[in-house]
């Protein structure tokens, strides 16, 4: 959650230009035109290093599992990790339009907040930035998700249930689906944990996929192949 100079790169589509030569007069037929490919719809998670894999090999995190359980599950959607180690919700918002433009997600699932509550930022002002994140997936007709999260207790039991309780407060507001706690599961386990005991190794991220998994799963029941 503290930020870190790494940065989780997005993938950008490239364009490619195609040119047809006009079919010759003589031909008898027109062959028949090549089918047109599809392309899969995108999850997206706009998250902070608990989804851009702080600390961890590649290609080992929670996100990176969701890809594989899709596909082992044939369940037809790709994965597009737009997290950023240290991110908040201001950072989020401001570059959520760009996430939209390039990877058109389906649907976003949303994992900030925490760096929010770290640094300090008052809880009205991550209230409004998570509001104005949901109205514009919304607005590009894509389905938002919320990750909640709790903060360290010794930031004070009031702040802590305040923090805790703004996800299931926009959850039920908004009508947004909620993983109600992102790390649950992980409380007093500090194996599980990296040696600044807030990242979660590499054997807890099964444990963060399966937190996310029972949100996610009923949004995309209708492009299981079958």
């Amino acid at each position: 959650m503290r930020s870190v100079t790494a940065v989780t790169a997005f993938a950008l589509l490239g364009a490619i230009a195609l040119s047809c030569a006009a079919p010759d007069a003589a031909s008898a037929a027109t062959p028949p035109a090549a089918p047109a490919v599809t392309a899969k719809p995108v999850i997206a998670v706009l998250g902070d290093s608990l989804s851009a894999e702080y600390g961890l090999p590649r290609d080992t995190g929670w996100v990176a599992l969701l890809r594989q359980r899709l596909a082992s599950q044939r369940i037809d959607y790709s994965v597009a990790n737009a997290s950023i180690s240290g991110d908040t919700t201001s950072g989020g918002l401001a570059r959520l339009p760009l996430v939209m433009q390039r990877m058109k997600p389906s649907v976003v699932i949303v994992e900030l907040g925490a760096n929010d509550a770290l640094r300090g930022v008052p809880l009205a002002t991550t209230e409004s930035n998570l509001r104005a994140i949901v109205a514009q997936i919304r607005q590009a007709h894509a389905q938002p998700v919320l990750v909640g999260m709790y903060v360290p207790p010794n930031y004070g039991p009031d702040y802590t249930q305040k923090f805790h309780g703004l996800y299931g407060q926009l959850s039920k507001e908004l009508h947004v689906p909620l993983v109600p706690f992102l790390l649950a599961g992980l409380e007093n386990k500090p194996d599980l944990f990296q040696a600044d005991q807030m990242h979660p190794t590499q054997q807890a991220q099964p444990l963060l996929l399966d937190n996310v998994w029972p949100t996610l799963k009923p949004l995309l029941g209708g492009s299981a192949q079958r």
